[in-house]
């Protein structure tokens, strides 16, 4: 994976998860947590990063930064709502990732 595909899954990870540790990032990712710093550094002059100290320390991405959303239609939405009561809790997971990361920015998952 080239530095570039390796930021590109950064951010698609960030904006998914919102916050993460650095740790478990560089984990994923299969590299060094250095390697992850030296990232993140260069994407926050692109995109709306922050980092943190303490417990290994992380990253998160500003609250209003939202690339995606509103992609789906309304249709689409209540679709994947209705989908989600027949899903195993895996694919629950799968399904409320979409739809936060896609749906409406009215979408609150049902506790």
């Amino acid at each position: 994976m080239s530095a570039n595909e390796r930021r590109s899954e950064i951010m698609r990870i960030m904006v998914a998860r919102r916050q993460e540790n650095m740790q478990v990032l560089a984990s994923e990712l299969g590299v060094s947590d250095r390697t992850i710093r030296n990232d993140i550094v260069a994407l926050t002059a692109e995109y709306p990063l922050e980092t943190y100290r303490g417990n290994g320390g992380g990253v998160r991405i500003a609250e209003w930064y939202h690339p995606h959303k509103n992609i789906m239609s309304q249709e689409q939405i209540f679709v994947l709502e209705q989908l989600m009561e027949k899903a195993d809790d895996a694919q629950k997971k799968v399904l409320d990732q979409m739809l936060r990361e896609y749906g409406s920015n009215k979408y609150r998952p049902a506790v």
